[in-house]
């Protein structure tokens, strides 16, 4: 990891601020071909991509009822058992985000109200390379359900022997996911945008990728497909003061570098001796971990950073807007008030990022790359859409009725003057 002392606010800080992925335009011409095959070829094109990019043959790409339930019989009872309980913690946070609707009368006689109805058709996108998310079937099916989606769509990739992990088959199947499909890659994307032979369309994508994912699902929103958040590589950004304890640290940051080659880790201080500690750490901790060599790489283009104050480790945080934000400060619950953009805040020494990435209740899908500044994560509200009504009473025409006819006016606009002015004469 590199270490910067004192880094001026301006250029250098921006500097700093750089994410290691690579730019949409850089990845466009790779991706934008695959969604035009797949969009004119259908399953053909999808079987010719998982030939090329996979080394699979796949003729049949739903996963049968059959497969399913042979692989769930395949998942230890521990896992299921754990899978359950993040099922029930992760179902209680998201049941409480359902509203329902309030009347409201804004002028006698005239009544709003916003209703959320569900989208009808949604598509998850489920990683499953040498990391299986099956906690992000969880993260993704049960706010669709808790709001009723209708059809819930699964692509995941398969393994070599044209399988999707046991585990992410048992949470679809716990989830009431509708159907799933074993592709992966730019072309899953396209074939949920779109719809081949198998795969229906869907109306709104989700789910976490590659950066060609993430690029497929930005090309494909611009054909009128709804997707969750522009996205890239997983982050964490840790601010630390002289008492937090740096093995929790470095074992948080290296948590966040093993989930590819290109995450980035943060580690921001106002301690010298901290960011020696915690390089230490770093060092120690890594030669344990099973995916060293995917840490290193991510440990290329992440940072110790020496500042100030915590003040300024709070600025220098609301400029990156990381995707996770944990704050190990003797004053943590304090600073909550400063933060201004953040995806997932993780508050205190006994607060690790994995617990929400896992089973703690929030969402684990958020936005990365500075998106942070104007994107939330996924909550029920992703899976909804605000349908608002309106009710107005002969009387309330009335008492309204001029209103309009004066703002319609103003605006020259005589026809929506009229279509009050017929209903008052």
């Amino acid at each position: 990891m590199q270490v910067i002392k004192y880094p001026e606010q301006g250029l250098e800080w921006a500097s700093i601020l750089e994410r290691p992925s690579q730019s949409l335009a850089e990845i466009v011409p790779t991706v934008q071909p695959i969604i035009n095959d797949v969009y004119n070829g259908g399953d053909e094109a999808l079987r010719h991509y998982s030939l090329k990019f996979d080394k699979i043959d796949i003729q049949d790409f739903e996963v049968s009822v059959e497969e399913i339930q042979s692989a769930i019989a395949l998942v230890d009872e521990e896992l299921k058992q754990a899978i359950d309980i993040a099922y029930e913690n992760i179902y209680k946070f998201h049941q409480l985000q359902v509203n329902e609707p309030q009347v409201i009368e804004t002028t006698s006689g005239v009544n709003c109200w916003r209703k959320n109805l569900p989208i009808e058709n949604v598509g998850i996108y489920i990683p499953g390379g040498s990391a299986p998310l099956f906690s992000t079937v969880l993260m993704l099916a049960i706010p669709a359900k808790i709001v009723g989606c209708k059809n819930i769509i699964l692509c995941s990739p398969p393994n070599q022997k044209r399988e999707i992990h046991p585990a992410i088959l048992y949470a679809a199947n716990k989830c009431g996911v509708t159907q799933i499909f074993r592709v992966g890659g730019a072309q899953a994307i396209a074939a949920l945008a779109f719809g081949t032979e198998s795969i229906p369309s869907v109306n709104k994508i989700f789910g976490p990728g590659n950066q060609y994912v993430t690029a497929a699902k930005q090309l494909v929103n611009n054909y009128g497909v709804a997707i969750d958040m522009p996205a890239g590589p997983s982050e964490v950004l840790v601010i630390g003061d002289a008492n937090a304890n740096a093995a929790f640290i470095a074992a948080d940051l290296l948590a966040q570098a093993e989930h590819g080659a290109d995450s980035q880790v943060i580690f921001l201080t106002d301690n010298e001796q901290k960011l020696e500690e915690v390089e230490q750490e770093v060092l120690k901790q890594i030669e344990d971990l099973s995916r060293k060599e995917i840490i290193l790489k991510s440990l290329e283009h992440s940072r110790l950073i020496l500042l100030n104050d915590i003040d300024e480790c709070i600025k220098f945080s609301n400029q990156y807007a990381p995707e996770h934000l944990i704050l190990q400060t003797d004053n943590a619950d304090e600073l909550l008030d400063k933060i201004t953009n953040a995806g997932s805040v993780f508050i205190g020494a006994y607060t690790p990022e994995s617990a929400g990435d896992y089973a703690s209740g929030t969402n684990h899908t958020l936005p990365t790359n500075g998106y942070a500044t104007a994107y939330s994560g996924v909550s029920v509200d992703s899976f909804v859409k605000k349908v608002t009504f309106q009710k107005i009473t002969k009387e309330g025409l009335q008492n309204l009725g001029k209103t309009i006819e004066i703002m319609a006016e103003y605006e020259q606009l005589t026809a929506h003057k009229n279509a009050v002015s017929i209903r008052l004469k």
